[in-house]
């Protein structure tokens, strides 16, 4: 098989002569004949903390590589960093996962390490292999140790959440908030709670693209670094083989990580990332697909935010190869894996080794715990919401709406001690979907009204067009579709009106006749709010955004590009 980057080196003309000639320093000359070009596309960056530590995981794939008989080659990517990105890191997946493709398709390699771990970077990272299909392999940052603060493990995410709730209670004082803050972080690594992170590169796995057992491990563990070394020289195999993204990933890929996905308790988030890298595929995935397939799988995992620990003790219970032997017969046994075998050869030595932190079967969390799918002239093309981290009594709910224009509205009205709320009633949220905001943000979760923490509250229903974080959690309707800002129902809704959220009938409904909500019209509140860029991502990005209920990918996006580059440079 000639290698796709003898394209580029081989031969005795002026351009390979350039080729070969500016990538030389000091590399044999047996580099350019016959040995595989690995690429590493390393997300490492200072201002994206989770990913900081990748550089050493890089240098663990390159010897990898370089024993496997390849040649490793390091390829820093866009990083999307989670925690300090304004106004959203999901404006930019779009444009890394656009850059990143490009880099691979144009650069004179024949295979590629994908090293990712904060929320954005795996699913950027996997949409841009699937759109060029060069063999691709992840190897995911991996979650950080445990924290303590007075004696109690933190939970990153999920704790910030609920000790800021409290010190609006007054049930925590702002020195001891302020205190929390140097425990909550205390390694290297991603979110330790099954947050977006922790989703993503457990998904990346069922869905077969990182070696079996390998997602989960702390980003401190040297097996970490022993499992990057090993990938390395597997993505050396892989290009032997011609064992790209588009010859096993497949719809049944697709169904092994929607049930891990459920199994786990994992994030809302991962939910429009694989539409989006699913469509890059041509794979026929749809919402409706995490509700058939996921929505009455057990939750197994008793992890922050739906459960009590940490995926620390996740890794140490048995981790996801584990949690997946609970679950083999709802798994698609076709499936296959970067390894070329399929993912169900993996789970025969799978044992739970902690059954509390990892339940069995005949023990779960929850019963059925997956993401559900709710439609109504609410969310016509859908809306979700997740029952695990919700509270059940609220699971079905009519309420009187307390509508919020924008984020911004909603931070200057919430703690009103005149603002118009109750316990029952449901906070709506909109213009903060892909158009309107720009970019989707996690803002769904909103805090709740300061007098009614002080009353005991802890949970309302809330209904918006945004995200919210993985490490989140509530009653909280998110992802509807179509957002306000692409003339959805939403931006009918008025404070006054009656919602009804019916999660086992799978319905969230406004209770307005048809006729009345037809004769409404967006008020100039909600119009005003919508994002309006001039230049720029910002301007590309709200022109060709498409909705959550697809993957919020750009439309010009979809489908793949492949790895031929038909001109030369020179």
């Amino acid at each position: 098989m000639r290698l796709r980057s003898a394209h580029w080196y081989e031969g005795q003309d002026r351009n390979a002569y350039i080729h070969r000639a500016w990538m030389r320093r000091g590399v044999p000359a047996d580099a350019f004949t016959g040995r595989p070009q690995i690429a590493i596309a390393n997300t490492a960056s200072d201002l994206t903390p989770c990913n900081a530590h990748l550089d050493e995981v890089a240098s663990s794939v390159r010897d990898g590589v370089y024993e496997a008989g390849g040649i490793p080659l390091d390829l820093p990517v866009v990083s999307l960093g989670e925690t300090n990105v304004r106004p959203t890191a999901m404006l930019w997946r779009n444009m890394a996962a656009m850059a990143t493709e490009e880099m691979l398709r144009a650069n004179p390699i024949d295979g590629v390490v994908l090293l990712g771990g904060c929320d954005k970077t795996i699913p950027s990272l996997l949409m841009a292999a699937a759109s060029v299909d060069l063999p691709a392999v992840v190897v995911p940052g991996g979650p950080m140790l445990t924290g303590t603060f007075r004696g109690t493990p933190l939970g990153c995410g999920t704790d910030v959440w609920r000790l800021s709730e409290e010190v609006r209670a007054g049930t925590l004082s702002q020195e001891q908030f302020t205190r929390s803050e140097s425990a909550m972080i205390r390694s290297r690594g991603h979110c330790n709670t099954m947050g977006t992170a922790s989703t993503m590169a457990l998904v990346a796995e069922a869905l077969g693209t990182v070696v079996p057992g390998v997602a989960g491990t702390p980003a401190p563990e040297s097996r970490l670094l022993e499992a990057a070394h090993h990938t390395g020289r597997l993505a050396v195999d892989m290009v032997g083989a011609d064992r790209r993204p588009g010859s096993f990933l497949t719809k049944a890929s697709f169904h092994n990580a929607i049930v891990a996905l459920a199994a786990v308790g994992g994030s809302t988030n991962a939910v429009v990332h694989l539409l989006a890298i699913a469509g890059r595929l041509g794979v026929d995935l749809c919402l409706d697909d995490f509700d058939r397939i996921g929505s009455r799988v057990p939750v197994l995992v008793d992890l922050q935010p739906a459960g009590r620990f940490l995926m620390e003790d996740f890794h140490r219970a048995g981790g996801l190869l584990a949690v997946l032997r609970e679950v083999r017969d709802l798994l698609d046994p076709d499936a296959l894996t970067v390894t070329g075998k399929p993912l169900v050869d993996a789970l025969d030595d799978a044992p739970i080794w902690d059954t509390d932190v990892i339940r069995t079967r005949t023990e779960p969390l929850v019963a059925e715990g997956g993401i559900a799918v709710l439609r109504g002239n609410l969310a016509p093309d859908g809306a979700i919401v997740k029952p695990a981290a919700a509270s059940p009594h609220l699971l079905r709910h009519r309420g009187r709406a307390v509508v919020f224009d924008s984020i911004e509205d909603f931070h200057a009205r919430i703690d009103d001690p005149d603002l118009d709320i109750d316990a029952d009633s449901v906070l709506v949220l909109r213009g903060c979907g892909p158009k309107g905001y720009p970019g989707m943000p996690e803002v769904s979760n909103m805090p709740l009204p300061k007098k009614l923490l002080e009353q005991g509250v802890r949970d309302m229903v809330r209904v918006c067009d945004g995200r919210m974080s993985g490490t989140a959690y509530g009653t909280v309707v998110l992802h509807v579709a179509p957002e306000a800002a692409a003339g959805g129902p939403l931006a009918l809704v008025r404070t006054g009106d009656f919602v009804v959220l019916d999660v086992e009938a799978r319905r969230i409904d406004v209770d307005v006749p048809a006729d009345e909500l037809a004769r409404r019209s967006p008020s100039a509140a909600t119009v005003d709010a919508y994002a309006r860029p001039r230049r720029g991502w910002e301007r590309l990005y709200v022109d060709h955004v498409l909705q959550a209920d697809t993957g919020a990918d750009l439309d010009f996006l979809l489908g793949s590009s492949g790895s031929e580059v038909s001109r030369e440079s020179h």
